[in-house]
């Protein structure tokens, strides 16, 4: 099996020299070791070491749009996560959570916000997190019941938020809280909140199948400075929008290094295995698996940097685009990373086995970021509005 994921597609035309160049970048940092080097029984250790060492080589930058100074350019976040998918789930996982958690900062933030937090996340010195979602509030955004009213220069935050990324050893969340200037989604807005601001606490830490930081965290009178809200009042589920218009389709990216790892192993495998007097690869059905699989991968890789390449150069919006290609990528990464393990037999049930761990990997990328069905909504209501 190849030590890199395929290059193939930087000679599509979504790509210019300096996404070769990036490429080359992450792909030298993967192949250096430093990732082995990297603890992973600490979850939360691995996840500091991990955005330390992506900090020092200066790759978060992409992620930040080089600590707001530039535009984030969607086709670099891509090919980071795809690269970084492809080599260690936990790397992926933390490149992507600096970009997505201070993503409105960077959109909406003050310059003094940008500027006292966007450089030390770009560093890897601080960590960010996203904080969206509620026990009752998922998809349905607009069922939020976390609250910040406004008090003097102040806003007072109190409620709850889960299922929250780096939740637990973020130094700074991005939070969206019912502030009332309109019923449903026009009521919210978006805050910076410090993880030593009183009144904010961890609730509960959540152990998943692909282990990272995630937990419930708690706001109980937690007060902070009125210049801490992004935008303008009842702005905040736009500004959640646009940050995952940008970052969704970096989910994409993500599952096709997954799904492109699976091929690649049931590709060597298939070589190798031995089987009824030739290998597993001179089978009929094999090939025709390795045929579907290849297909289902290049046809999710053209729907994400489409979308990509759509936001980057063409500067529109990518809400339909960016959700067909999260549906795509996720869903066909899921079937590929299925039929590599069915290829393995019993080895790819294993503890430890890399397909084992695609497995888990890939499932809550289904999920996360609005699920396979949301996305169908939004397609189906791009469509329907379209003139």
């Amino acid at each position: 099996m190849s030590s890199a994921p395929t290059r193939e597609h930087l000679d599509w035309p979504f790509f210019d020299k300096a996404h070769a160049d990036f490429a080359a970048r992450i792909d030298a940092f993967a192949a250096s070791g430093v990732l082995d080097s990297v603890d992973h029984h600490d979850t939360d250790k691995a996840c500091r070491s991990l955005v330390k060492l992506l900090g020092d080589a200066g790759l978060l930058a992409a992620a930040t749009g080089n600590a707001g100074t530039s535009a984030i350019d969607s086709r670099s976040v891509c090919l980071a996560r795809e690269t970084l998918a492809w080599h260690d789930g936990l790397a992926d996982f933390a490149f992507a959570m600096q970009g997505l958690g201070t993503g409105a900062i960077g959109l909406s933030g003050s310059e003094e916000l940008k500027a006292a937090v966007l450089p030390k996340v770009t560093s890897g010195e601080w960590l960010a997190a996203f904080a969206l979602s509620e026990k009752e509030a998922g998809s349905d955004v607009a069922a939020m019941a976390c609250a910040a009213r406004a008090d003097g220069d102040s806003y007072v935050l109190d409620g709850e938020k889960t299922w929250i990324s780096n939740g637990g050893i973020a130094d700074v969340y991005t939070v969206f809280a019912r502030t009332g200037e309109a019923p449903g989604t026009r009521g919210i807005s978006a805050f910076v909140v410090f993880a030593d601001d009183p009144g904010f606490s961890i609730a509960e830490r959540i152990d998943v199948i692909a282990p990272h930081p995630l937990a419930t965290i708690r706001f109980d009178n937690c007060r902070i400075p009125a210049s801490r809200r992004l935008g303008a009042p009842g702005e905040g589920f736009k500004i959640a929008m646009r940050t995952l218009d940008i970052f969704r389709a970096s989910v994409a990216a993500a599952s096709i290094g997954f799904g492109r790892r699976a091929l690649d192993e049931a590709l060597a495998h298939a070589k190798a295995r031995k089987m009824f007097g030739a290998t597993l690869g001179d089978l009929q059905l094999t090939q025709a698996a390795l045929g579907d699989m290849a297909t289902a991968m290049d046809s999710a890789a053209l729907l994400t940097y489409r979308a990509a390449w759509r936001r980057d150069v063409q500067k529109l919006p990518t809400t339909k685009e960016a959700a067909m290609a999260k549906m795509t990528a996720t869903e066909n990464a899921q079937t590929v990373i299925d039929r590599a393990l069915q290829m393995f037999g019993g080895r790819g049930v294993a503890c430890g086995e890399i397909t084992e761990k695609l497995y888990r990997e890939i499932r809550a990328l289904r999920i996360y970021e609005g699920a396979t069905e949301v996305q169908k909504l939004i397609i189906a209501r791009e469509l329907l509005k379209a003139e």
